[in-house]
């Protein structure tokens, strides 16, 4: 009967930390990609209204509205300044999350390795065990056939 590994409660442990270490990045990745398509949306806004800007211009404006514009303009800007802010943010937050992963999934290969020693000495010990239980029977049976010896 093989036994059982004496650190399977650690490794039973280490991986559901790297699960949660998983999902955590999943995470992390999902909030970076989001803040990055909002970049883009507020950039990809940004250059739409500019564009609105300078037809409206060619077209003559009063100042009012110029400087309605400008300051609409300036209030996208600062979103841009927040929103970068925020990718930059999140992107370390999912280099840090990366980095927690890779400490997380690396104990728990180190475990792992020892888990496979044991069972790979575990299927030696079962192999020599059979084989002396075979060689005993073998050794038996031989015993019992020989003819006795008429000295």
């Amino acid at each position: 009967m093989p036994r059982s590994f004496s650190l399977q409660p650690l490794l039973d442990l280490m991986q559901e930390r790297t699960d949660e270490a998983t999902r955590r990045l999943g995470q992390l990745i999902a909030a970076e990609q989001n803040a990055k398509t909002r970049l883009q949306m507020l950039e990809q806004y940004r250059a739409e209204y500019a564009d609105r800007l300078r037809e409206a211009s060619r077209e003559g404006l009063t100042p009012l509205a110029l400087r309605n514009y400008q300051d609409f303009l300036a209030r996208i800007d600062q979103a841009i300044e927040q929103q970068t802010a925020a990718v930059r943010h999140t992107a370390q937050e999912t280099a840090h999350g990366q980095a927690a992963w890779n400490a997380q999934n690396k104990q728990l290969k180190a475990i792992d390795a020892l888990s496979h020693r044991h069972d790979e000495r575990e299927r030696q010990r079962e192999g020599k065990l059979e084989q002396k239980l075979q060689d005993e029977f073998s050794a038996r049976k031989y015993s019992l056939s020989e003819p006795p010896d008429n000295d």
